[in-house]
């Protein structure tokens, strides 16, 4: 492994080994110009030229329609709790929330400074490891957006399917699902997502955001939440986080190289699937969450006796694989298979649970 890990952290995550090899490689001489692309001006032609073929790139990738704009911003999904409902309220007074765990929590937390929530679904009763049947969800007649977080990261719990919310718009905060496979984003209104998972480094965060909602924002949405004043600058209303911006580029080439997300789609499956079969097929290890609603990205799981959790990730880092611990909120373990890691460390993963269990079950 020439040094290198088994990283398994939620985030940030494992990037592409052939992506940092590039950013090393190009690190103090961007395109022989002498200088780091995280030196020279964000409205100069070479970061230009590295942003428009970013965002290209994206569009390909997701397949994104002319009608929407891709906004390459700052201050992360909680950024982004804010800026929704200051863009989208418009002259409604409330917005409809799904509340999965707690990503949502977080994101219905923030909302309710700027307008009513309503939360028309609620896992909070099933402790987040299933969610009502999308025919039980409660929507209000007069929501300015339907908003829900497709994949939680710490609960571990990925929706099966995209919510119809009719003609209001659908926001999702995909920060750690979004490029694991296609999806149709005509379905939304908006898409955001923090970076740091499947996208590139911690810094960055993009918006995917319908044209016919750009105009919506709240007099006293600070310009810098503005997806209209972002849009209009080209996401350069502030200077952007240009090497975070650079390196998202270099993994949108990388993905295209792998196959597109069709070849990531397959590949997650596969990933997902063997260590949900070596959970579901021990009586050591266990997986609460419902199987339909089961995160490809994110699979937590616990040990037979909770006083083998210390002595798991002793031998587990001694082994190289490392951020195994589940989120304090949740205990046990979490093993995160974002798009950068490698089927065969999941491979050798199942392998040092399985030698655990032979020595301790």
């Amino acid at each position: 492994m020439e040094g290198r890990t088994y990283n398994f952290s939620a985030g940030p995550a494992p990037m592409p080994r052939s992506v940092l090899e590039r950013a090393r490689d190009e690190l103090l001489d961007y395109n022989h110009e002498g200088a780091s692309i995280m030196e020279v001006s964000h409205r100069g032609k070479s970061f230009l030229e590295v942003a428009e073929q970013s965002e290209q790139n994206l569009r390909d990738l997701l397949k994104i329609p002319a009608n929407y704009k891709v906004l390459f911003l700052q201050g992360g999904a909680r950024g982004q709790f804010a800026g929704i409902p200051l863009n989208l309220k418009g002259k409604k007074g409330s917005a409809d929330y799904v509340n999965s765990g707690h990503w949502a929590q977080s994101a219905i937390k923030e909302a309710l400074r700027y307008l009513d929530v309503n939360v028309i679904a609620d896992g909070k009763g099933a402790s987040f490891h299933t969610m009502p049947e999308e025919s039980e969800w409660r929507f209000s007649s007069d929501a300015a957006y339907v908003h829900y977080t497709p994949n939680e990261t710490i609960g571990g719990l990925e929706f099966p399917f995209i919510p119809d919310s009719g003609d209001v718009p659908l926001v999702a905060d995909m920060s750690s699902n979004i490029l694991s496979g296609p999806i149709d984003v005509s379905r939304f209104g908006l898409i955001y997502a923090g970076a740091q998972k499947n996208i590139g480094p911690a810094g960055l965060t993009v918006v995917i955001v319908r044209d016919d909602l750009l105009d919506r924002g709240h007099s006293n949405c600070p310009a810098v939440l503005d997806y209209r004043v972002q849009a209009d600058k080209d996401s350069m209303y502030n200077t952007p986080p240009t090497f975070a911006w650079y390196l998202a580029g270099l993994v949108f080439e990388w993905l295209k190289e792998q196959g597109g997300l069709e070849a990531m789609d397959q590949l997650n499956d596969r990933k997902a699937g063997k260590l949900y079969r070596v959970i579901d097929e021990s009586g050591f290890y266990h997986n609460k969450v419902d199987t339909r609603w089961r995160s490809r990205m994110n699979v937590p799981f616990t040990l037979a006796a909770p006083e083998l959790d210390k002595v798991f990730l002793a031998e587990s880092e001694k082994n190289g694989f490392l951020y195994l611990k589940g989120h304090k909120s949740v205990g046990g373990m979490r093993a995160s298979l974002y798009n950068a890691v490698p089927e065969e460390h999941v491979d050798a993963l199942i392998a040092f649970m399985k030698e655990f269990e032979r020595k301790y079950g």
